[in-house]
């Protein structure tokens, strides 16, 4: 079964935005997980403004798949095809060589050939979105995923609470409170929910006065959401 991560830097009031994250402390404690795989949305990716591979001339070479490559598989979901900027995402120095797209069969039939031609896998799962219980258990059988830390937004870990996928929440809390809209919160419910019950596993100060937060979901609430 693979082990779902949710890790995130929030403010005090559990906001992913509107204040200033502690990345290297975020990115220290992501690498500790020793994750497999690192998922992403669309919507996190777009918003780091990276350029877009349809401005370089050449695209992609094949990936070079080293087996001594520890470091983990990016897969972005994205079922309406708008991540494309892959070149730059392969510049990163935080993920291997090789990198997923996650796809619906609502997907555009261009999009799945801008990955072709960039080289970059795709995993087709799901009608309109992308079922991510499929994705999962696609990642494991294909890539050998055991471990998935999710670096994203609202959106797409509300969609994995509902779903029941998640096993365990990391979050750094920062010293300050943002306020703001509901949808900027690091979970968007999306429908009525009583919402997710967690179990606190671990507490740690770190530097700046941020608290480092660790908790299991509780797995009557994980059993109760994938039904």
């Amino acid at each position: 079964m693979v082990h779902v991560v949710v890790h995130n830097a929030v403010s005090a009031d559990g906001r992913v935005a509107g204040f200033d994250a502690d990345v290297g402390l975020h990115y220290e404690i992501a690498a500790g997980f020793n994750a497999d795989v690192h998922l992403a949305g669309s919507e996190t990716i777009l918003a780091a403004n990276l350029d877009a591979d349809d401005a370089l001339e050449g695209g992609l070479q094949p990936p070079d798949d080293d087996p001594h490559d520890e470091r983990a598989l990016l897969a972005v979901v994205d079922s309406r095809g708008r991540v494309r900027s892959w070149s730059a995402l392969r510049q990163a120095p935080h993920w291997r060589d090789r990198m997923v797209a996650l796809c619906s069969h609502a997907t555009p039939s261009a999009y799945l050939e801008h990955l072709a031609a960039r080289h970059v896998d795709r995993v087709v799962a799901g009608a309109q979105h992308v079922d991510l219980g499929e994705a999962l258990a696609t990642l494991e059988r294909t890539y050998g995923a055991r471990r998935v830390l999710v670096d994203s937004g609202g959106t797409l870990n509300g969609a994995l609470f509902r779903a029941g996928l998640v096993d365990e929440v990391s979050l750094l809390v920062h010293p300050r409170l943002v306020g703001g809209p509901q949808n900027a919160s690091m979970f968007r419910p999306g429908q009525p929910t009583d919402g997710v019950a967690l179990r606190l596993t671990a507490v740690e100060q770190r530097a700046g006065d941020i608290v480092w937060l660790r908790y299991d979901v509780d797995p009557e609430a994980r059993r109760r959401a994938g039904s």
